[in-house]
Order: C-alpha cells, then structure tokens, then sequence
C-alpha cells in the first residue's frame, strides 16, 4: 500500500467514499450516518474557491491527473465526455482497500455503507477475475432521443426493461448483464478493489482503443470487462430519467432509492430561482433543492460563508 498517499482513514481502516466534487453530498453522507469518510478528487482545474469550500468543512482531498487519451474519439456533440476519463482513477488508489466513486451530480438518500463490503475479485487476480468491479446498468433507452447515440441503443436493449414485471427484485437484484445484447454500465457509481495491474490494464486499454468508445470510461470498462463485473439494483445508481413515464417507472420506488443520479442537463441547480427556490417540473430536482437549503441553513448556524448554491 502506498501509505503516503491516502489522505483520510476510515473506522474499515482503508475504505473512502470518493467523489469529483460535490460539498451538499458530503454533507448527506454524514447525516446518513456512514462510518467510512469521503475524499474529494479533484484535478489541476479545480479553482481556489473550491478548495477553499473542502477545507472549511473539513473534507479531505486528493489531487488526481486529468486523464486523455493520445488518441480519442470526437465528443464535440457531448462534451462532457472529455473529462469522464478521470472517472477511472478510483482503480489506481491502492492506498485504499475499497473504493467507492461518486459521481457530483449524484445525492445520497439513504445510507450505503453495505457497498463496503460486497464481495469482488481481491487485487491478486489482476483484473482477470468474474467480479473485477461492481456498478449499475446504463439506461440505454435514449430517452431524449439523442441523434448521436448508437442506433442499437433502445429500450428492448435496455437491462432495466427485463425487470418490469418484476419490480419487487428489481430493488435488491441487478439484472444480469447478458440479459441484452449490450452489458453496459454506466460509471456513475462504481465500487472498487483498487490495483496497480487493474489500473495498467485499462490505461493500455484506453490508449488502444478510445478512439471506438462512444461513451469514454463506460464504454472502456463494459468492453474490457464485459460479463465480468458484479450488476448492482439501480436504487445505487437512480439515474433520474428511470423514473420517468415510458422509460421504466415500472421499477422505480421512491422510498427505496438510496442515491439518485441526475444525468444530463438541466441539473436541479440549473433549476433554481433567485431565491434558491426549485422552479423545476422535475420532482426529483426539489428533493436536491431541499436537502441543500437544509445544509446551507445547518452551516450557516456554524458560520460558513456561502459556497454559491
């Protein structure tokens, strides 16, 4: 283990929660009671005023390289694909025993702390493994029908849809990847044995190959470990379009999601009157309105400045 590096010990000893940065979600980890801390990654870009934010509350942080292939594909008609790439990084912390990545645009409802000790393949296999990482399924029903996406991207496609008449197990089960033609996850949350050799895979993997990977680090990690990664309910990885009618609210149960995921634009910031105020059709989008002004309010009793939400 590479002592030096890690910045923060859990009660485990060497577990985190990691995330690119989100203060309001840190704040909900702690009041779900989690007993493992969450280290922010960040990246060079990160501005002053952020770092400033992290260390007023007191949360540990963690600079990571900005990773890019040499070679790419062209994400002009999705740009935020460019720096999905650093999602990987969670893989090369082998400081830690276990990681668990958060993405920014995600809100811990419910305590997760089981995602600490589920099984997966120990670092001495190497990535050669049957359960080299856990994650949720991606939705790949391409609800705004987006003209870029892949054509064989539809809702027959989708491993969410194989669960619509059984919704009761869709809360504790994942479904099988090889339920679709597809297998695809999607990287919001992933958790993670981190391994030097695991890491060296997918960085050769990456440089190999990027220029095929229409959705950067997923399409990399459901394509090098395809079949071979642990399918996780999508109440850890609520993507926030899954509870839209005709896309698969057959499934979604409100009081059983644990972390929702607010994929795509608008965010529920994005949705915001003047007054901090959530002005959204989205009802999922109050929810992160209302447990940020609860924390804005917690830590205004405590004499934080504000942080601009």
């Amino acid at each position: 283990m590479v002592e030096s590096n890690r910045v923060t010990e859990s009660r485990k000893g060497t577990s985190i929660w990691r995330e690119m940065v989100q203060v309001t979600n840190s704040s909900h980890l702690k009041k779900n009671n989690s007993k493992y801390p969450l280290v922010a990654l960040y990246t060079d870009t990160f501005p002053a005023e952020g770092h400033a934010a992290l260390e007023a509350r007191g949360i540990p942080k963690r600079r990571v390289d900005y990773l890019l292939p040499k070679a790419g594909k062209d994400y002009s008609a999705d740009p935020r694909f460019y720096d999905c790439w650093s999602k990987l990084t969670p893989f090369s912390l082998a400081e830690y025993d276990r990681v668990v990545q958060l993405d920014s645009d995600m809100l811990a409802l419910q305590n997760m702390d089981e995602l600490m000790e589920i099984e997966l393949d120990p670092p001495s296999l190497a990535g050669k493994g049957k359960k080299v990482f856990a994650a949720g399924h991606a939705c790949v029903c391409n609800p705004l029908k987006k003209p870029h996406y892949p054509k064989d991207w539809v809702k027959e496609n989708c491993a969410f849809t194989s669960q619509h008449n059984t919704p009761d197990i869709a809360q504790t089960t994942g479904a099988d990847p090889a339920v679709g033609p597809l297998g695809f996850m999607n990287g919001g949350l992933q958790v993670v044995n981190p391994s030097k050799e695991v890491y060296d895979l997918i960085l050769n993997h990456m440089e190999a190959d990027a220029v095929n990977m229409d959705f950067a680090d997923q399409s990399l990690l459901s394509d090098l470990f395809r079949g071979r990664w642990v399918p996780l309910p999508y109440i850890y990885n609520a993507l926030k379009t899954l509870r839209w009618e005709g896309v698969h609210a057959e499934i979604w149960r409100d009081d059983k999601v644990k972390n929702i995921h607010y994929i795509l634009a608008p965010k529920p910031w994005d949705e915001m009157d003047a007054e901090g105020k959530c002005i959204s059709k989205d009802p999922t989008h109050a929810w992160w309105v209302t447990y940020n002004q609860e924390r804005l309010g917690n830590e205004r009793e405590k004499g934080f400045e504000a942080d601009g939400f």
